[in-house]
């Protein structure tokens, strides 16, 4: 079992500083691509702390840190669960959320500004070569809705566009839901971006929740205890009271301005456009604050979406399969394209049922691989095996034209796409026989150190062989 896990961004580094998963980086990492190559080549170890990064020039410099989770571990770490308890974790908390509390006060808004330049405020990194310029990327937007006060938790790139003004992509989702709420009326959305929370912040803002479902509650439940929240200084939003640093903005009705281009999370860059607009009406943060960003396309933006979704995606599928056992949403499906599903077969039918079903559960899903219960579907070779050795195009392949993909997908016809099935499962019946899979008795239960030499005694028998045999000839 891992470590409990703490409400704030500091508990989380203390945390990953005992488990000898931070890196702290030289000073004077600039801000323009440098902070982003070192936090890419150290992606998939440990989480990065620029203490004093370059470019940032101000009386009291804000050190900037990156790869807060840099694999599925260091998640369950961050919820405090094993490995295999990261989902059902996820799941128990969607399921029952703890409302947030409202304190008077709290350390996010110990220092105040309400004479915004961002870029002279904020370390804000440049990531990606064609990158239009600074953004702020693990900002958790929280947005409130005009017609029912009920919050909503996401995050959205946000490029600096002005010394108070961000432009921001805005998906078809529950945030351009409430936007669209207040155009209606011209009023301006009132929101507010908060940098630097706990991962299990982070984690709930990527839940496939339902509209007017807040995910505070789900980061509450996820940290077992409820989530405390004060009111901004300048509109009605809440916001986390332990966060590093909160923007008070608005969302500008009927203004669109350029946005783009940003290195996004399918490994391609996301093109310029208009974009809907925030103004900052008010910065506030904590005495020291720490700000957080997210390399754009990086693993830590994989991870982010990937693990949420196949929670959400679970849950979903097992109201009309319940024999299915797990779901991975596959790196090299950057976490949100490729699904696969891992079930205990009951019918020769219920494949493509799941497939359907999964393309349902959300609009992103482009490829789903169903396979039996004696695939590990953390391994893509073993995945690949069972496409080689159970899928057949003709029998086994369902194909969807013309339906809602991603408008990330450069393939995709202005996020128009078309969804590919594959079933890899053996007929019922069939895995005791003649799909069984090889097996070697008592590989798994293998004590390397009891079985082989050590390196010294390895190189002294080797040696003595070799030598027996060169005396012999």
């Amino acid at each position: 079992m891992s470590e409990t896990p703490n409400a704030d961004l500091r508990a989380w580094l203390r945390i990953l500083e005992k488990r000898g998963e931070l890196a702290v980086a030289k000073p004077e990492a600039a801000l323009r691509h440098e902070i982003a190559a070192i936090s890419k080549n150290l992606e998939r170890e440990k989480a990065v702390l620029f203490p004093a990064p370059k470019g940032h020039e101000r009386t009291h410099t804000i050190p900037v840190v990156t790869n807060l989770l840099v694999d599925r571990p260091s998640v369950a770490a961050a919820l405090g669960v094993s490995d295999h308890e990261v989902l059902p974790r996820f799941l128990a908390a969607a399921r029952n959320p703890i409302a947030p509390v409202e304190i008077a006060s709290g350390p996010a808004q110990e220092v105040v500004h309400r004479r915004v330049n961002l870029e002279q405020l904020l370390p804000i990194p440049t990531h990606n070569e064609l990158d239009s310029g600074a953004y702020i990327t693990a900002a958790l937007l929280i947005a409130r809705s005009p017609d029912t006060g009920v919050q909503n938790i996401s995050i959205h790139r946000c490029q600096i566009s002005g010394p108070d003004r961000i432009g921001v992509l805005l998906l078809p989702r529950h945030t351009h839901a409430y936007y669209r709420q207040a155009e209606k009326r011209g009023e301006p959305l009132e929101i507010a971006l908060v940098i630097g929370v706990h991962p299990a912040y982070l984690l709930a803002s990527q839940a496939i929740a339902a509209l007017d479902e807040d995910e505070m509650g789900i980061a509450g439940a996820l940290l077992g205890r409820p989530a405390e929240v004060v009111k901004c200084l300048t509109n009605n939003v809440r916001v986390p009271a332990h966060a590093e640093i909160v923007l008070e903005g608005r969302i500008l009705p009927s203004v669109r301005e350029p946005e783009g281009p940003f290195g996004e999370f399918p490994q391609y860059y996301g093109p310029r456009a208009n974009r809907e607009v925030i103004v900052i009406d008010a910065v506030t943060h904590r005495r020291q604050p720490i700000f957080h960003t997210i390399v754009g396309g990086g693993y830590e933006h994989l991870i982010l979406g990937g693990v949420p979704r196949e929670a959400t995606l679970l849950q979903h599928l097992r109201r009309s399969f319940p024999n299915i056992l797990d779901v991975r949403l596959t790196r090299g499906g950057t976490c949100r394209y490729h699904l696969v599903v891992k079930i205990d077969k009951l019918n020769n039918g219920e494949p493509k049922n799941i497939m359907m079903g999964a393309f349902a559960g959300h609009y992103d899903i482009k490829q789903v691989v169903v396979v039996d219960r004696d695939v590990d579907i953390d391994s893509s070779i073993d995945i690949e095996w069972a496409i080689a050795t159970r899928f057949q195009a003709d029998r086994d392949l369902l194909l969807v034209s013309g339906a809602q993909g991603s408008r990330l997908d450069p393939s995709a016809n202005e996020g128009v796409s078309a969804k590919m099935g594959l079933d890899a499962t053996a007929p019922v019946g069939t895995l005791s026989d003649t799909y069984r899979r090889i097996r070697v008795p008592g590989e798994a239960e293998v004590d390397r150190s009891a079985a082989l030499e050590s390196t010294s005694g390895a190189r002294d028998c080797l040696h003595a062989l070799l030598n027996q045999r060169a005396e012999h000839e």
